[in-house]
């Protein structure tokens, strides 16, 4: 019998599927969640997208902030287990984030750096330490606001240590571990660049109750800018008027409804005006919606 019960054993054991678990595996999703994960997922789209083009680089752009987010020192664990903290960052409308440093606990460490480019007028950056949860919401552990240092801003290379505020209070809730350092626009040189507009991006439902960005195609072709003149290339190449949307039939929506009867009504009135009231690019991007 014992060689029996091994042998079944081992049948259970090789049937068994072995492997690293998802990220949302036994994770309750929130509307909050679905929307987080919404905007994140818009911003990384678009993130790639501008990282794909050329270096343009536009007029309100003074320069490209390097920031190394190397570890913090917190004072209190919250929770019954070490935390999962990771740091979201802020410089002007940009957001980034690090990865999670699993049971990083009161001493995370994430050694991740981030190219940001610095719009006119930004003189900080605020950064944000969250705990990863599983069941619950994302807690927000420690933030902080980190004002430029006019060394930095001179080209200067600075590493310091920056308090945290939190539950125990303003400055006292630990310390994180920055470098920073800053390449003006200037010292990159004029160039001429050819680039393209960003294609627009639409959040969409799907089937897995998250939504996902599906890309639009541009409309306009791309532009050469001549950085050396752009005030005079701006005068020579006007920018035309984008073309009016043509309007979504009743005869146009029932058969785009008999090709994807799974998506809803309002999703294809809104991939068709992201589309400009083109059949064919609303087609494509509802084929491609559907495939993720």
């Amino acid at each position: 019998m014992s060689a029996v019960d091994s042998d079944s054993r081992s049948e259970r054991w090789n049937r068994a599927v072995l492997g690293p678990l998802s990220s949302d595996f036994l994770r309750i999703t929130t509307p909050r969640d679905i929307q987080e994960q919404a905007d994140r997922q818009a911003a990384l789209a678009l993130y790639q997208q501008q990282t794909a083009l050329s270096p343009y680089m536009p007029a309100n752009i003074v320069g490209r902030l390097s920031i190394t987010v190397a570890q913090a020192k917190l004072v209190k664990n919250y929770g019954m287990t070490r935390m999962d903290p990771y740091v979201r960052i802020r410089v002007g409308h940009f957001v980034y984030e690090t990865q999670t440093d699993p049971n990083g606990g009161k001493n995370p460490r994430w050694n991740r750096v981030v190219h940001s480019q610095l719009p006119a007028g930004v003189a900080s950056i605020s950064l944000e330490i969250y705990d990863e949860c599983s069941f619950t919401m994302d807690e927000l552990i420690a933030w902080t606001e980190v004002k430029l240092p006019e060394a930095v801003l001179r080209g200067d290379t600075h590493e310091d240590w920056y308090p945290l505020s939190g539950k125990q209070g303003d400055g006292v809730e630990g310390m994180i571990d920055l470098v920073l350092s800053f390449q003006p626009a200037s010292a990159q040189g004029a160039t001429t660049y050819m680039y393209q507009s960003v294609a627009p991006v639409v959040m969409v439902p799907s089937v897995t109750g998250r939504p996902m960005p599906v890309f639009v195609h541009p409309q306009q072709q791309p532009q050469i800018v001549n950085s050396h003149y752009p005030q005079q290339q701006q005068q020579q190449q006007p920018v035309p008027a984008p073309p009016q949307t043509a309007p979504l039939t009743e005869e146009d929506l029932k058969q785009i409804q008999e090709m994807f009867p799974n998506t809803d009504r309002e999703v294809i009135k809104s991939v068709w005006e992201a589309n400009r009231g083109n059949k064919d690019r609303t087609i494509n991007s509802l084929l491609q919606m559907t495939d993720q």
